[in-house]
C-alpha cells in the first residue's frame, strides 16, 4: 500500500542545514567531496561551488524509506552521495518492476513533465544532496555548463535503460545473473579481478524484480554459479567473483 508522501525523506543532517554552517566551511566540504568527480557538480570550479551550496540540503535516508513516489510532483531533485537507491514502477496488475539501482554520484528526480514516473527507495543507508528543482534550474541559467553535465548523465542513464531492455528480453536466467554481477562490480568501481568481493546490498527479491525472474530462480542460479566455481557466496550480502572473465563470457552469451 502506498504510504504518505508528505515527508518522504527522513532525517536532515544537521551539519548541512542552511544557516548552521558558515559558507566557507560548507564550500570547503563540497570542494573536498570524495565523489565530486562523478557528479554533475564537477562542472563547477572551486570558486563557483558556493552558488550550488546555497541551494542544497543534505539528508540521510534509512533502508526501506522512500525519497518519492511514482506520480508525485517533481519538486526536488537528488544526488546520491553514498548508499544504494532502487527505482521501480508498479505494473497494472500490481506487480513491481525495478528499473534500476543508483549509487554514489547518480542523479534522480528529473521529470520532463513535472510528474515523477517512478518511485525511489533506499536499499541501504543513503545520504543524498537535495535541490529544490526550480532553484537548480535557475542556476542552470547562470552556469550552462552545469546543465550540460547533467544532460550527459541523463544520456548515460538512457543508455543503461536500453541495456536493461536487452537484459530482460534476450538473455537466459544465467546470463542475466552473470550480467548483473559484472555490472554491479563496475558500478561500484570494483576491479574485475579474480577473488575480488562485491557488496550485494539488495535482497534476492529486489534482484528478481530487476531481472524479471522469481526469487527461487535467482537463488538457484547463484547457487549454480557457486557450484561451478565462478563465484563464492561468503554471506547473503556479498559475492566473490572467482573467475570474472568466465562470468563475463556467460553474460555476453558465449
Amino acid at each position: 500500500m502506498r504510504g504518505s508522501s508528505s515527508n518522504p525523506v527522513a532525517a536532515p543532517l544537521k551539519t548541512a542545514r542552511r544557516g548552521t554552517v558558515k559558507l566557507g566551511a560548507a564550500l570547503a566540504r563540497c570542494a573536498a567531496c570524495e565523489i565530486r568527480g562523478q557528479t554533475f557538480c564537477s562542472a563547477l570550479h572551486d570558486d563557483e561551488l558556493g552558488r550550488l551550496q546555497s541551494i542544497v540540503s543534505q539528508f540521510r535516508v534509512a533502508p526501506g524509506q522512500l525519497l518519492f513516489h511514482e506520480g508525485d510532483e517533481a519538486g526536488n531533485v537528488f544526488n546520491v552521495l553514498s548508499g544504494v537507491v532502487k527505482l521501480y514502477k508498479f505494473l497494472p496488475d500490481g506487480r513491481r518492476q525495478i528499473t534500476g539501482f543508483l549509487f554514489a554520484g547518480d542523479f534522480l528526480g528529473v521529470a520532463a513533465g513535472g510528474i515523477l514516473s517512478y518511485s525511489a527507495e533506499a536499499v541501504s543507508d543513503v545520504v543524498v544532496c537535495r535541490f529544490v528543482r526550480r532553484q537548480l534550474y535557475r542556476l542552470f541559467d547562470e552556469f550552462p555548463k552545469l546543465e550540460s553535465r547533467l544532460l550527459g548523465i541523463t544520456t548515460d542513464e538512457l543508455a543503461a535503460a536500453q541495456d536493461q531492455m536487452l537484459l530482460l528480453g534476450r538473455k537466459t536466467a544465467t546470463e542475466k545473473i552473470a550480467s548483473f554481477l559484472i555490472n554491479l562490480a563496475r558500478r561500484m568501481k570494483i576491479e574485475l579481478e579474480p577473488n575480488n568481493t562485491v557488496p550485494l546490498p539488495m535482497p534476492r527479491g529486489d534482484i528478481a524484480d530487476y531481472l524479471g525472474l522469481t526469487v527461487e530462480t535467482v537463488s538457484r542460479t547463484l547457487g549454480k554459479l557457486a557450484r561451478e566455481g565462478l563465484i563464492a557466496l561468503p554471506g547473503v550480502y556479498r559475492v566473490t567473483l572467482l573467475r570474472p572473465d568466465d562470468l563475463q563470457e556467460i553474460a555476453e552469451g558465449f
